[in-house]
């Protein structure tokens, strides 16, 4: 199927040309990408497993660390393969209404992502301001409303975008300059008033990054004067290290999005393939080191996987 046979108001299919002036070191820079996507994949899948088919772990900081384990499984996996096709074989041709899928999925979880990370911060606030309440706070019906809430948030504040882009007319051609489907490298290609879309997908990045992180600095706020009031300071140290994991997991998320934010205002005039790297890196850092973060710092968790290996090993 040619990507020239246009339709009525969309062309058939997109090109994903990589990554702009860097196409002759793709195969080179797909090795990084390729090391990295599995370890988000073995990382992510070995947490779900242990978390499932260890009972003890069964608890609300393990549930909602399985959730941002499942979403970060979505959007690498949703993103990547067609990515490293492109990147060893040429494979550039996405089929329009799969580019709209991809988008989808990769925009509606990683708003997903946000809200479990805010849930992870609640829970660590009820642990340490409110440790006599926190089995009635945070029980199993609560937790599933969280993460159905979570997963209907992001959904519904991306469904319109695929019925908007369905609408327009492609008179740009059908090239995009970017390793996936992403909302404004799609519009920049449509004809006519794309305003709506634009402020849209700004008002909604920024209600979900600055609402989620007000709420999570507000917890930590809340959690450090509870520390600080403890008597002893080993006290304080084993109440605020029950936290260490949920900090790590904030800073690798939000780091490269204030990153991205940043050189995006300040250098504008930066060469694309430097803005994509930057996109990728957030796109791939998180759900990679998220699982070694947690493996570390959780004597639970990596206490179950050293005795996987032990009984291998006999």
């Amino acid at each position: 199927m040619s990507v020239s046979n246009i339709t009525s108001t969309h062309p058939a299919a997109f090109l994903l040309i990589g990554i702009p002036g860097l196409e002759h070191l793709h195969i080179w820079i797909s090795i990084p990408f390729c090391f990295a996507y599995t370890l988000a994949l073995l990382g992510n899948c070995t947490l779900l497993f242990v978390i499932r088919v260890d009972a003890t772990l069964h608890e609300p900081m393990y549930l909602f660390l399985a959730m941002l384990a499942a979403t970060d499984l979505i959007v690498t996996s949703t993103t990547l393969p067609k990515m490293l096709a492109i990147f060893w074989f040429r494979d550039q041709e996405i089929n329009f209404y799969a580019c709209l899928v991809q988008m989808f999925f990769l925009h509606s979880f990683s708003i997903m992502e946000s809200a479990v990370l805010l849930a992870m911060a609640f829970d660590c606030y009820v642990a340490i301001c409110k440790p006599l309440h926190y089995t009635t706070i945070l029980t199993r019906p609560l937790i599933t409303k969280i993460g159905v809430v979570a997963m209907t948030r992001g959904v519904a504040l991306m469904t319109p975008l695929p019925f908007l882009l369905r609408r327009f007319h492609y008179c740009r051609g059908p090239v995009i300059a970017h390793c996936y489907c992403e909302h404004m490298a799609v519009v920049r290609l449509a004809c006519g008033d794309t305003r709506f879309n634009n402020i849209y997908g700004i008002a909604v990045a920024m209600f979900i990054v600055v609402l989620d992180l007000l709420f999570v600095i507000l917890s930590y706020i809340f959690i450090l004067q509870a520390v600080l009031q403890l008597a002893s300071q080993e006290a304080r140290y084993k109440a605020f290290g029950t936290c260490v994991s949920h900090i790590s997991a904030i800073l690798s998320t939000y780091t490269p999005v204030v990153i991205s934010s940043v050189m995006h205002r300040v250098a504008r005039q930066a060469a694309p393939h430097v803005h994509i790297l930057l996109a990728l890196f957030y796109l791939l850092f998180p759900p990679m080191i998220n699982p070694i973060i947690y493996g570390i710092k959780t004597k639970q968790i990596r206490d179950h996987v050293l005795s996987l290996f032990q009984r291998k090993d006999v």
